[in-house]
């Protein structure tokens, strides 16, 4: 076997054996710098036997591909620790994940904050005994009385899915002994820098009709400081959190009776909607693109031409029926637009052709997977749809990845990736239109695409579209937080499905390809990201409320009016709190709503005709005339300007 160290140096080993047993062979130290390896891309550890044509290459303990292989190793240490203190608990699952881990539990009582802290200091114990992880392969009935004795009921489950021919493992550190894939480190001691972050209801298998577990999170890092950054980062995404600021800075809620998932937008945020908005379709409208309407529901029959019902069908709401017609609630606007494309004869001289909607739509996601506005029912998309000929594509697609850069641009996103979101051939049929040799052309001109409009992207496999390959668009907020944000697919099947033709030059029918993008994706997750980028406070263009105006006291309240008045007349949105709390009262809460500018005005202001401006930052300008004020305002406001100085 052929074994590639981090540094890029390679040695080769006789014969098969356990990769623990090939490193104490040949250099002893590899166990204290390495954690496993990856074999044909997948991860492994030391308890795995290689073969003697494999490749393997080894993973360094402090980078950052290890972090999967240690923190799913201190979710079984999590176990653990819960076993000993509460025996009763069930097991269910316990993954790594981006930033930690967790395990699922059913447990009698709920944890509360007290039991976090004895299961972490449980864990330590755990971690200083640094008992070593054991691999253990059983048959499937070897599996099955184990788990029997056990009482281990949701184990059972996952062990009654794996099929025929699974190799079926167990790892075993001390007395505790769990079914799993692994791959696991070397013992229980080997990462000692770890926190439990909070506890969660998670129905099992995410499905609202199972029961509702608890889930405790936690996280991992190799070392202490990597541990403290993390922590500290996530302090401050506590502060931002959307969920919390949205109620603070009264922008959307939520209600029982309305139902899950399903937001209901204040004046305030109703404010960002339209502003975001009309970006859009100034935006939307300089590319050429026109807009359309369209229902928010629609016959099944469309949903099968569409081929949305079996592919889509879980994700969306259940029908409903009159006079023996089944509706749908729609979940994406694109068969409606195929109709509005459809209802003409075009021409190749007509193409490309761009609609455009901001249209609401439907998508029944599992209760467990809501969160705020980031994963909800009711979709407010920036949705548009390219019809356009093979010899435009290249430009539209590029035209689409330019607008998305040029947002990002104005709303200060630095980190991004373009992902190309690639088909599995193993999915052919059952996930993905069965088209190959369309699948292979298309992912090449997407491919060709990018690389000759110089466009940074990673290629991710199996998680295009059912109809086509697509760009999915990562970006990262002002303290480095993740969101996935937009899209740009292509799709080569559905236009078929509507029999949607053009007439090329030769004059014979032709079917157009289809962009579907969303730039700036849904209102409700976009919002929620800008919300946690800004922390807030908006700049002045987006903010619902501009500026602030106080008068100092009682006789001052009619200036105040005037000026709030004149304000207004120049399309700057401002309010006036003449309210009978103190002017540093009235500051503060304006600092907290995060408005962008404060307007004091006592004698001297009133007698001059000017303002005293102070910025929600602290900083004081002093007097302005209300004319300089308010022309300063209007070019904050066209410009979009992103500072407030």
């Amino acid at each position: 076997m052929i074994v590639k160290l981090p540094d890029g140096r390679t040695f080769e080993y006789a014969g098969s054996a356990k990769l623990k047993d090939v490193l104490v062979t040949t250099d002893r130290q590899l166990l204290k710098t390495v954690i496993g390896a990856k074999l044909n891309g997948e991860f492994v550890d030391f308890h795995k036997v290689l073969s003697a044509d494999a490749t393997v290459e080894l993973i360094n303990i402090d980078s950052p591909e290890a972090r999967a292989i240690y923190r799913h190793s201190l979710s079984h240490v999590l176990a653990q620790a819960v076993k000993r203190l509460f025996p009763s608990v069930k097991l269910a699952i316990g993954p790594a994940i981006d930033d930690g881990f967790y395990y699922d539990f059913d447990a009698e009582k709920p944890f509360t904050p007290e039991d976090l802290e004895k299961i972490e200091a449980e864990m330590k114990k755990v971690i200083k005994e640094n008992f070593p992880f054991e691999r253990q392969e059983v048959s499937r009935d070897q599996a099955l009385h184990l788990l029997s004795e056990m009482e281990e009921p949701y184990k059972l489950e996952l062990l009654e899915e794996l099929p025929p021919g699974e190799t079926i493992s167990f790892y075993k550190d001390g007395d505790f002994l769990d079914l799993c894939r692994g791959p696991h480190i070397l013992g229980t001691g080997q990462v000692k820098h770890f926190k439990l972050l909070n506890v969660a209801g998670a129905y099992w298998r995410g499905d609202e009709k199972k029961k509702m577990l608890q889930r405790i999170y936690g996280t991992a890092f190799y070392t202490k400081e990597e541990l403290d950054q993390f922590l500290q980062m996530r302090e401050e995404a506590k502060k931002r959190d959307h969920r919390k600021l949205g109620s603070e800075l009264q922008l959307f809620t939520f209600d029982e009776e309305v139902g899950p998932g399903l937001p209901l937008w204040l004046p305030k945020g109703t404010l960002i909607i339209e502003e975001l908005e009309k970006l859009a379709r100034e935006t939307e409208q300089k590319a050429g693109y026109l807009r359309v309407r369209t229902p928010h529901i629609c016959k099944e029959s469309m949903y099968v031409t569409s081929g949305h019902l079996p592919y889509y069908q879980e994700s969306m709401y259940p029908p409903m029926e009159m006079e023996g017609v089944k509706y749908y609630l729609k979940p994406m606007n694109c068969p409606h637009h195929h109709k509005i494309f459809g209802s003409s004869p075009k021409s190749y001289r007509d193409l490309p052709i761009r609609l455009a909607e901001y249209g609401t739509c439907y998508r029944y996601e599992q209760s467990g997977e809501l969160f705020g506005l980031m994963r909800v029912r009711m979709l407010s998309m920036n949705d548009a749809h390219i019809y356009c000929t093979l010899d435009q594509f290249e430009k539209e697609f590029l035209d689409v990845c330019n607008m998305y850069l040029n947002y990002f641009k104005l709303f200060g996103v630095e980190k991004y990736v373009m992902r190309l979101s690639l088909h599995d051939t193993k999915g052919l049929g059952k996930k993905y239109v069965n088209e190959p040799e369309l699948w292979k052309k298309t992912e090449e001109m997407v491919r060709r695409a990018m690389i000759n409009g110089k466009i940074n992207f990673v290629e991710v496999p199996d998680e295009a579209a059912f109809y086509g390959p697509k760009i999915d668009v990562q970006v990262w907020s002002a303290i480095g937080r993740e969101f996935t944000l937009a899209t740009n697919q292509v799709d080569f099947a559905v236009p078929k499905r509507f029999n949607l033709t053009f007439k090329n030059a030769q004059g014979a029918d032709e079917t157009p390809l289809c962009i579907h993008r969303a730039p700036l994706g849904t209102h409700e997750r976009f919002i929620g990201f800008l919300i946690e980028h800004y922390a807030g406070a908006f700049p002045a263009w987006l903010s619902p409320v501009q500026a602030v105006v106080l008068p100092i006291t009682d006789r001052h309240a009619e200036y105040g009016q005037k000026v709030l008045e004149q304000l207004q007349r120049a399309g700057i949105r401002a309010e006036l709190d003449n309210s009978n709390n103190t002017l540093n009262y009235r500051i503060r809460h304006a600092q907290l709503q995060k408005i962008p500018y404060m307007l004091v005005m006592g004698d001297r202001e009133q007698e001059s005709e000017q303002v005293a401006v102070r910025l929600r930052t602290g900083e004081d300008w002093g007097a302005k005339s209300l004319a300089e004020f308010t022309q300063f305002m209007q070019s904050k406001i066209a410009t979009k300007a992103p500072d407030l100085i």
